[in-house]
């Protein structure tokens, strides 16, 4: 069965292209999958415009989402027609991905669309969705509360910035979105922003510890911006850890972990134990709202049409999520 497929390859640069390709040519697994919707994520520009050293194998396609319908899987558990969900996992770093018309995945990897939304809101969701309510969480069950003061959430108008602000508005917490463009300034408040500020609004201290004017961060930036955020926070109040758009390094002191207590959590959207996945991925719309799909969607292309928009959403042309109909 021959499909169209955003296929990654090293030779010796790394590249992309749209390609036609055999559903034998696949990485090998138990469960081949139609893709109806993926979407593209950071990781996903940075893989296929060979920014950054994301995938583990080459070729591969691109794509750390998907939602689609099984055709067929050697595991009782799946039957042909069932919708199903992917993320993380290896997905579009490990094994081909779901920037394809087809896909073929480890059934251990699958789990079953959650009721409530639909395939193509799961991927308006995505890992960015999965990872910011990833985030909340390992954040609560560490005893943060909207009491607590506000959160602070850097990189906001990204996918998983978007989408924090959005949660914790309608969970009750008070957000700082943190950006550089003033044109997102309205996109935010639309989405529960409390308030909207630059970096250098933040008037950020030097000093190990400064005035705790924060309850807890949400960071996906890394680097100084993060160094200095910690100082802010709060007695008690968690940092949760996600990207590095700014930088990877982390130059600072424990100062804030010892005398106020201050949590700093790690976030891995893409090795979270199945477990706790599918928990989240089925709590949206039940102790996890809603996210507003409509507000957070930037844009929905065809499959055909992605090449452009790798540069583009590193180049932070883009705000909230980019979805792909890879059926369309």
């Amino acid at each position: 069965m021959s499909f169209l497929a955003c296929r990654v390859f090293k030779d010796p640069d790394i590249r992309h292209e749209l390609v036609q390709m055999e559903t034998d040519e696949l990485t090998e697994a138990n469960t081949l999958i139609k893709v109806d919707y993926s979407s593209i994520n950071y990781k996903d520009a940075l893989a296929a415009s060979g920014r950054g050293a994301i995938m583990k194998s080459f070729p591969l396609n691109a794509g750390v989402d998907l939602s689609g319908t099984v055709v067929e899987s050697t595991d009782a558990a799946l039957t042909a027609g069932d919708k199903v969900v992917v993320n993380g996992c290896g997905l579009g770093e490990s094994f081909d991905g779901g920037l394809a018309e087809y896909a073929r995945v480890d059934s251990q990897f699958v789990m079953k669309q959650p009721q409530g939304y639909s395939g193509r809101e799961s991927m308006i969701i995505g890992t960015a969705g999965f990872t910011a309510a990833l985030a909340i969480h390992r954040m609560e069950n560490n005893g943060q509360t909207p009491d607590k003061g506000p959160i602070v959430v850097t990189g906001a108008s990204g996918g998983v910035g978007s989408f924090a602000i959005n949660l914790l508005s309608k969970k009750g917490y008070e957000t700082v979105a943190v950006t550089s463009q003033a044109s997102m300034h309205d996109y935010l408040q639309d989405l529960g922003a409390t308030e909207v500020k630059t970096l250098s609004e933040l008037e950020l201290s030097d000093k190990p510890l400064a005035k705790a004017a924060y309850g807890g961060l949400i960071d996906n930036i890394g680097g100084e911006t993060l160094s200095r955020l910690m100082a802010s926070i709060d007695l008690w109040g968690n940092i949760a850890c996600i990207g590095l758009a700014q930088s990877p390094k982390l130059q600072a002191t424990v100062i804030p972990l010892i005398l106020r207590g201050v949590s700093l959590l790690g976030v891995s959207s893409t090795n979270c134990p199945m477990g706790l996945r599918s928990e989240l991925w089925n709590q949206f719309g039940q102790d996890m709202p809603l996210p507003d799909f409509d507000k957070i969607l930037s844009q929905e292309i065809a499959l055909k049409d992605v090449s452009p928009y790798f540069d583009e959403l590193i180049d932070n042309k883009h705000r909230g999520r980019l979805i792909v109909n890879c059926q369309s």
